[in-house]
């Protein structure tokens, strides 16, 4: 199997993408679609989900598209994490700002609960079952990939979208699915995972209650199929990771070996006490997504974090004059989630960041720098033993 290629490091030549398990030819086809009711700018779908128990399935979203125009209109899959579901408020909010967006369901429910032809939800103890070879098609992560790639499908296939124009965003789970999609279809121009990443046996909330309790075949399977370890190196377009420093579910140090992964643009966005939620009022994400789609004023770009002299120094470029820089730390050990952050004016001379570290180790720290629009951009952190 590929995946057990992938784990060897053979099987897979350069700039090949690995897709998993998914069909991504006949997943990039427009799926069958049955358009339901409208109240203002949003719209119920159903499209054609993966089979199921021997049946077919359909995934329930919620379409938006500007209430004016005629586009063609840039277009983004909007992915909820554990415990969501289709927020209709979510498509809005980027119909508003000029998009058509389809924000699905992943859990195999419709407006009014579950769907008698839906998928399989999204429990943990459906997330984490065990599987094989031949029923990999029944998992959790197989079908909410599917259906975030198949949302991408029939958003390209609508006259108002502009098909080379796509892009997804997601929450927690759907930060994580965010993450596989990314790496696996190349009609994105631009990924936003919040809080979501890969390695989740090394370093999650769900690490104990689950991978440490599976047997090593099915740790290894659940890993080369459904972990954004296997698909990160993929992402080819724009990505901007959004997490907090003590995330209660994706830690920094999983967080960082995931996004260490791709090889394309990426840019950070690390904030001490980000909360975690279905949340989607970052003006970093709006601002990102504006800049690769419709070419709007970009973030700062910083350069990694140099330690020199017992400063933490950086250098970026903006397009929008940076306001404030700080420097972020902890001299905590132990869980990530349980460390407790400070923070540190930083001086800015030009396009050069410095401040001074805390004399205190172990320590970990990273710069942040905050443009006058208000939207802050980090590098990657640093850990001095």
């Amino acid at each position: 199997m590929l995946g057990s290629l992938w784990a060897l490091g053979i099987g897979l030549h350069a700039g090949e993408r690995y897709t998993g398990p998914w069909n991504m030819a006949e997943l990039r086809v427009a799926p069958l679609a049955d358009w339901g009711a409208r109240s203002n700018v949003v719209r119920e779908v159903y499209y054609q989900g993966e089979p199921y128990q021997g049946k077919p399935t359909r995934v329930f979203a919620y379409y938006a598209r500007p209430a004016s125009g005629r586009g063609p209109f840039p277009a983004l899959a909007l992915v909820h994490g554990g415990g969501g579901r289709a927020f209709p408020e979510w498509a809005e909010h980027w119909a508003r700002r000029g998009y058509v967006a389809l924000a699905m369901d992943t859990a195999g429910h419709g407006p009014n609960g579950r769907l008698p032809d839906g998928g399989p939800d999204q429990d943990d103890d459906t997330k984490f079952r065990p599987f094989t070879d031949s029923t990999v098609d029944q998992m959790w992560s197989y079908h909410a990939v599917a259906a975030v790639v198949r949302g991408l499908s029939l958003l390209a296939a609508q006259p108002e979208v502009d098909p080379r124009r796509l892009g997804v965003t997601g929450l927690s789970w759907g930060g994580y699915l965010t993450c596989i999609v990314a790496g696996i279809d190349d009609r994105l121009k631009v990924a936003v995972p919040g809080y979501g990443c890969g390695f989740l046996d090394e370093d999650s909330v769900w690490k104990a209650s689950r991978f440490d309790r599976m047997s090593p075949d099915q740790h290894r399977r659940w890993m080369d199929n459904f972990d954004p370890s296997r698909y990160l190196s993929g992402v080819r377009c724009p990505i901007l990771f959004l997490n907090g420093t003590t995330d209660f579910a994706y830690p920094l140090d999983s967080y960082q070996k995931s996004y260490d992964l791709v090889r394309g643009p990426r840019t950070l966005c690390i904030k001490i006490g980000l909360p975690h939620g279905h949340i989607w009022t970052f003006g970093e994400v709006d601002c990102f997504i504006d800049s690769v789609l419709r070419h709007d004023p970009p973030l700062a770009r910083v350069q990694p974090l140099k330690l020199r002299d017992d400063r933490a120094t950086t250098t970026f470029s903006a397009t929008v004059p940076v306001a404030t820089a700080e420097l972020d730390y902890t001299t905590d050990t132990g869980p990530w989630q349980q460390r407790v952050w400070q923070r540190r004016p930083a001086e800015v001379h030009g396009h050069h960041v410095s401040a001074a570290l805390p004399a205190r180790r172990p320590l970990v720290c990273f710069l942040a720098v905050t443009d006058q629009r208000g939207f802050t951009v980090s590098t990657p952190h640093r850990v001095l033993p």
